[in-house]
């Protein structure tokens, strides 16, 4: 096999790729080998048809295609690696030559890394927004411990308000007919969640435990079952029980028992240090991005169409994957959005562009200031994915491989990248919001 690279504009190349007559021959026999036992030809028996005939009844070039199939995988694979180009697309690829006796000859366009011409990206000016907690903020953190730490009781002494939790069994009619799905036993509704369609919850307000209440509701004009959509329908539904979410006060005792404060005060100080820590953090985040952002408009590259178009079509199977965790295949979303694959491809373009000019100036930020990563660092990444995923570190390299291994390095240095863009940027605080005030005037 051969190669011969010609560089193309716009980050582009084209591989031409020979490989012997000798072993194209060879991928044709193969082809027939494995195809003849399904080939039939009068006067022979099944599986017991000579090539030559196969070829004379069918034309010469009946096996080329599945020949080349079978060539042109490993032949590309051996051609990239020994082209040494920086391949970051999938190769289009068109045959030049096909024909017995002679090589077989094919090419491949690819798109390759882009160079990039760094603009200035040290001392960068970026306004970061000030960092403040309010007490309302901290009342709210409160509240939530206090949901999370909350019981629920059963009340008797009055009947069904907004937000308690009614037992219940139901049975809904349309048009007088039980319909499928309109029934249920025990169901703990909360009142007021708007869990259930039209005015259903609100019509239980006042019974009590106890009493059957007849609920009158009409179904949406898009509701998912056809034949009830926009339809009215009564429910007869048994009141079995009242309960209420009960919130414990949020005091000093309340605050010793999910805290290691002996006190409201200390435990309200200590929530409002970590309402600011997540706050810093995510001002932190926006500032680096408002960075990184920077330094891509100041820096000079052009990204070949194939390497955007890969990057998408990578973004699309990861996003399929992300849903099928969620219970919905691909398919289902194209329907239920009304959206085709190559649609939602063309979505994924501009996040695709951003995400490999963002790698492409942080790679190259990392070479033009030596950022190195140390087996120290890698060691240290690997020992919190071994206690997040509770394996052994061994085990992490070993499934992670050399190619695994060298991907973290790189993502590692693009991360000290904009460690370095964030301690050498020039960050000054927000000006805050001046207050608009409305001007009201009394009645004439």
């Amino acid at each position: 096999m051969s190669v011969q690279v010609e560089t193309l504009e716009k980050s582009m190349a084209k591989l031409t790729i020979e490989t012997s007559a000798e072993e194209f021959e060879k991928a044709i026999q193969q082809v027939y080998l494995r195809q003849r036992g399904q080939i039939q030809i009068p006067g022979f028996r099944k599986g017991k048809v000579p090539r030559q005939m196969v070829e004379k009844m069918y034309g010469a070039g009946v096996f080329y295609e599945d020949a080349a199939n079978s060539i042109m995988p490993a032949a590309y694979e051996s051609a990239a690696a020994e082209s040494g180009l920086e391949i970051v697309s999938r190769p289009e690829i068109d045959i030049v030559q096909i024909e017995k006796g002679k090589p077989f000859i094919f090419t491949a366009t690819v798109a390759v890394k882009p160079e990039v011409k760094l603009g200035e990206y040290k001392g960068l000016a970026v306004e970061a927004a000030p960092v403040s907690v309010s007490e309302e903020e901290i009342t709210a953190e409160v509240d939530r411990a206090r949901e999370q730490n909350s019981r629920i009781v059963t009340v008797e002494d009055r009947p069904v308000q907004n937000g308690d939790i009614a037992v219940i069994d139901y049975e809904g009619f349309c048009e007088g007919v039980a319909f499928e799905g309109g029934k249920g036993e025990d169901h703990e509704l909360t009142i007021g969640s708007h869990s259930f369609i039209d005015t259903f919850e609100e019509q239980l307000i006042g019974a009590n435990a106890g009493d059957h209440v007849t609920v009158n509701v009409t179904f949406p004009e898009q509701y998912h079952a056809e034949n009830l959509a926009g339809k009215p329908a009564i429910f007869e539904v048994d009141v079995k029980e009242i309960k209420v979410k009960e919130l414990p006060e949020a005091d000093d005792e309340f605050a010793s028992e999910v805290s290691d404060f002996e006190t409201m005060a200390e435990y309200r100080e200590s929530l409002a240090e970590q309402v600011r820590s997540r706050k810093a953090d995510t001002v932190k985040q926006a500032v680096e991005n408002d960075l990184v952002e920077m330094a891509i408009d100041n820096a000079e590259f052009e990204l070949p169409a194939p390497m955007i178009d890969t990057q998408a079509a990578q973004m699309v199977d990861d996003f399929a994957q992300r849903i099928q965790y969620q219970g919905m295949t691909m398919e289902q979303y194209l329907q239920y959005t009304g959206m085709d694959a190559n649609g939602l491809k063309d979505q994924m373009k501009p996040q695709a562009e951003r995400r490999i000019s963002s790698r492409l100036v942080l790679e190259a930020i990392a070479k033009a200031e030596n950022i190195e990563v140390d087996e120290a660092a890698v060691d240290a990444e690997i020992a919190k994915m071994a206690e997040q995923y509770g394996m052994e570190a061994d085990k992490i390299r070993e499934y992670m491989g050399e190619d695994g291994l060298k991907g973290m390095k790189e993502d590692l240095a693009v991360q000290k990248a904009v460690d370095f863009l964030y301690e050498n940027a020039v960050i000054t605080e927000k000006a805050p919001e001046e207050e608009k005030t409305e001007e009201t005037s009394g009645e004439e």
